[in-house]
């Protein structure tokens, strides 16, 4: 009983788009937590069903359901970020299982993946596990990513305080996840 608990609590589905009701398993690792099904509906309702046409960014991946829930709503490129090699296994079993060609997985962590690449997205999800703490640098380095107008998606159970330019479009809560859609606003020089 308990292995078939175990193994139901390590799937998620995706829940729009061309991939409607696939299932994806992720291994058990620590801080890796989905995001919710209701959470995920309200920022697909926030940012558009359809997001062809955008690059996307799933920063912290995990089990990768929100980057691949992206592709399933036809982004244009997703790139995959994730620095667990389990999680990471788990995430390319998915995807040769689902065919998305325009979806990359690298194998990296996300302060590295932003130092060395120069790449712009138009949506960023930030889902770290909730003992992450790296905010302000982060928030600093996403910068050069964003294309006009990008949205930042951070879900985590206590929310930074943003620094100077950020801008929160939405906001909400469930369970103890917190969430914010964020857009980025270049300061005005003095």
């Amino acid at each position: 009983m308990a292995r078939i608990l175990q193994q139901h609590r390590n799937q998620v589905r995706i829940i729009g788009g061309t991939h409607r009701g696939r299932k994806l398993t992720f291994p058990t690792a620590e801080g890796l937590r989905p995001t919710a099904d209701s959470v995920r509906e309200r920022l697909f309702n926030w940012l558009g069903q359809d997001l062809t046409g955008m690059a996307v960014l799933d920063l912290f991946a995990g089990s990768g359901v929100m980057g691949l829930e992206a592709a399933s709503r036809r982004a244009e490129t997703v790139t995959l970020i994730e620095k667990n090699r389990l999680v990471a296994q788990a995430i390319k079993n998915n995807l040769e299982q689902l065919n998305f060609n325009q979806v990359e997985l690298i194998y990296t962590d996300a302060q590295n993946f932003l130092a060395t690449n120069s790449r712009q997205f138009d949506i960023i999800f930030l889902d770290p596990p909730y003992q992450w703490r790296q905010w302000p640098d982060l928030m600093q380095a996403l910068v050069p990513h964003l294309r006009p107008q990008a949205h930042i998606y951070l879900e985590s159970n206590t929310l930074p305080t943003l620094p100077t330019g950020w801008q929160i479009l939405r906001e909400g809560k469930s369970g103890i996840s917190r969430f914010e859609l964020l857009t980025y606003c270049k300061p005005e020089a003095p």
